[in-house]
């Protein structure tokens, strides 16, 4: 956590310095993390990382310039994540998930919100997909659950919510155990901001999980939503791992 005012101007200046360098070598980007939950929620969170998201043929771009420029870069994980390096200062460059399920697309640029970020005109990362990332965070040292309540209390009157039901609907049982989380949490918000429809629709969808017969395969899919706490069940357990190609 940034401490002190000079962090903080520092920290300003290698973002503004960062975002510019972007710019400046045409690089599309978008910005996600504690700055695009600041967008949609107004809750503000001191960080040294700035969470950059692109698709994955921008990334190498964005790589090179900041390499040219002398910083020190890292392709730490080739499915999903670099990082920039500055001090104690780090950009994150996202292009995909952990889990490889939430894949930069030309449809997050179309559909970025537009504003100012370091006194610079920026794009933030679609709120229906800053939550389709945020619903598969939820390992015991990080669960992102409290900032999908909070970005719907603020900011659920705008959300499409056809599009975010078309981002989960592989895995639809997550987004409704979201929303009743949600109903619990804010009982006196949640009709004016969670669409009857769409409870209705995921309601009917788990009470069709009775009549459906047994899967042949003891699958466990929660490496999807923590990728350590489930791996006694693969290890021991004898369930096979779930993947994104499985049906």
């Amino acid at each position: 956590m940034i401490e002190t005012e000079k962090q903080k101007l520092e920290s300003q200046a290698f973002y503004k310095d960062a975002l510019q360098l972007i710019y400046d070598n045409d690089c599309q980007f978008m910005l996600g993390g504690a700055f695009a939950m600041f967008q949609y929620t107004g809750i503000f969170r001191d960080t040294k990382d700035l969470d950059i998201f692109c698709k994955s043929s921008e990334y190498p771009k964005i790589l090179k310039a900041f390499a040219e420029k002398g910083y020190r870069t890292e392709l730490t994980d080739v499915r999903w994540l670099a990082k920039v390096f500055h001090g104690e200062y780090f950009i994150d460059i996202i292009f995909d998930t952990v889990n490889n399920i939430c894949t930069v697309d030309d449809g997050w640029y179309e559909r970025a919100s537009e504003g100012e970020f370091a006194e610079l005109p920026v794009k933030f990362i679609p709120v229906e997909e800053l939550i389709w990332c945020k619903l598969y965070v939820q390992n015991r040292e990080r669960n992102d659950s409290a900032d999908v309540n909070h970005i719907l209390l603020r900011y659920g009157q705008h959300v499409d919510w056809k599009h975010l039901l078309s981002r989960m609907d592989r895995h639809w049982h997550i987004l409704l155990a979201q929303l009743l989380t949600f109903q619990f949490v804010y009982p006196a918000d949640y009709r004016s901001i969670i669409p009857k429809w769409l409870f209705d629709e995921l309601i009917a969808r788990a009470q069709e999980q009775y009549d459906l017969p047994a899967p042949v395969e003891k699958v466990c899919r929660g490496p999807l939503i923590d990728q350590t706490q489930y791996q006694v069940d693969i290890k021991e357990w004898n369930y096979k791992s779930y993947t994104i190609t499985t049906i």
